[in-house]
């Protein structure tokens, strides 16, 4: 396991549908390990491969007691509608109110390459939603409206125009925290 950098807004691979993958091997559970590890190290609930510039479709989760490794994970069935407010390691220190549904069915293989599927609600079922949105290209600012999404970017540009780039570094943890 190794920490891997953050992606941040305006890396190119943020925008990128990511690749789907042909078999779950050393390679992908290595993959997977380093997201749960560079998840943790930066207080995430949820992580994309491509947020750490690998453009693959995997994906990690553990919020509310809810620990997924998704691989290949698409929605099958999305039921309700609720509104809270997310944020995203791709973006720090940016929040916004989005609406997504309450309830989704997920469909995923796991980190041998089995099969599952699994009923989510609440914070696991939005967490779920936000990563298969990364490894689609999306951004939760981009379920928000134009003028807030443009306000955001906006603001983001110029709180990071001194930015040596689109990268950043995750320091581990410190000892004892979770």
């Amino acid at each position: 396991m190794s920490l891997r950098d953050l992606h941040l807004l305006g890396s190119p691979v943020l925008r990128e549908a990511s690749a789907p993958v042909v078999a779950a091997d050393d390679e992908v559970r290595r993959l997977i390990s380093d997201l749960f590890e560079t998840m943790y190290a930066a207080r995430g609930v949820g992580l994309a491969a491509n947020q750490i510039g690998v453009a693959r479709r995997v994906a990690v989760v553990d919020a509310e007691g809810e620990k997924l490794v998704m691989v290949n994970p698409r929605i099958v069935e999305a039921l309700g509608e609720d509104s809270a407010e997310e944020g995203c390691l791709s973006i720090p220190d940016v929040f916004a109110e989005v609406t997504r549904p309450d309830r989704v069915v997920l469909e995923a293989l796991d980190q041998d390459g089995k099969p599952y599927r699994k009923e989510l609600e609440g914070l696991p079922a939005r967490a779920v939603q936000h990563e298969i949105d990364h490894l689609d290209g999306i951004l939760f600012i981009d379920h928000l409206s134009l003028l807030k999404r443009k306000r955001i970017v906006a603001k983001w540009k110029k709180e990071h125009a001194d930015d040596d780039g689109f990268v950043r570094p995750v320091k581990p943890a410190p000892a004892g925290s979770s």
